[in-house]
């Protein structure tokens, strides 16, 4: 299940190379909800023009089919890094130390594997698509108003390519912790029990409610 994480920090060399990738994966996952926002105002339009002026939107799931991808893949190294994705943890949660992270190791190369696989097959995906002797430099188009298809399938390995760099720092991570036996290692999202989840956020609360009542 998706729950409360923390992530920790220090002056390591692995975690200030996560705090770097970590500000890449925030604008990437800010693109991905200008992309819903961005959404949200062609459905408008498209409605409005629609029962206005008899005229939708000209391409509107053409934009919609462009959008999908920065909508899809944009924010999933960020969740990644944050500990957002749906995971089963029963296993999980009755570990602890050596053969928590030992597990969590196993786990995090098998699908750094899996996403290298991803980045060699959508990358093929892009190529064939992409063509610079081509109109638009496109060998595919959307059939309402004929947009480029390429620019929304290289969207895919650009986003699989990040989720691989964070794999392989939370492989670095995660097998510190495994050498060292440390309890607490850096980079990798620590899950917290539902108290704890609470209390972060309480105080995530407390702390933007004092801001928004500063003069």
């Amino acid at each position: 299940m998706a729950g409360g994480a923390r992530v920790l920090s220090d002056d390591s060399r692995l975690s200030r190379v996560d705090r770097a990738l970590y500000a890449l994966e925030r604008q990437l996952a800010l693109l991905s909800g200008l992309a819903i926002f961005s959404l949200m105002l062609l459905a408008v339009l498209s409605v409005g023009g629609r029962n206005i002026i008899s005229q939708p939107l000209p391409g509107y799931v053409d934009w919609i089919e462009q959008a999908m991808p920065l909508i899809a893949f944009m924010g999933i190294s960020f969740a990644q890094r944050d500990g957002g994705h749906i995971r089963m943890d029963m296993f999980i949660s009755m570990l602890e130390g050596r053969a928590l992270y030992a597990v969590e190791l196993i786990t995090t190369v098998a699908l750094l594997v899996l996403m290298l696989l991803l980045v060699w097959g959508s990358w093929a995906h892009f190529a064939r698509s992409f063509d610079f002797a081509a109109p638009l430099w496109s060998r595919d188009s959307t059939m309402d108003i004929a947009l480029p298809i390429w620019p929304a399938k290289l969207l895919a390995p650009v986003a699989f390519f990040v989720l691989c760099l964070r794999l392989v720092l939370q492989v670095w991570a995660y097998g510190r912790a495994v050498v060292t036996g440390t309890a607490t290692p850096v980079a990798v999202p620590l899950i917290v029990d539902a108290a704890a989840q609470a209390a972060m956020e309480a105080e995530h609360l407390s702390d933007a409610g004092s801001r928004g009542q500063r003069p």
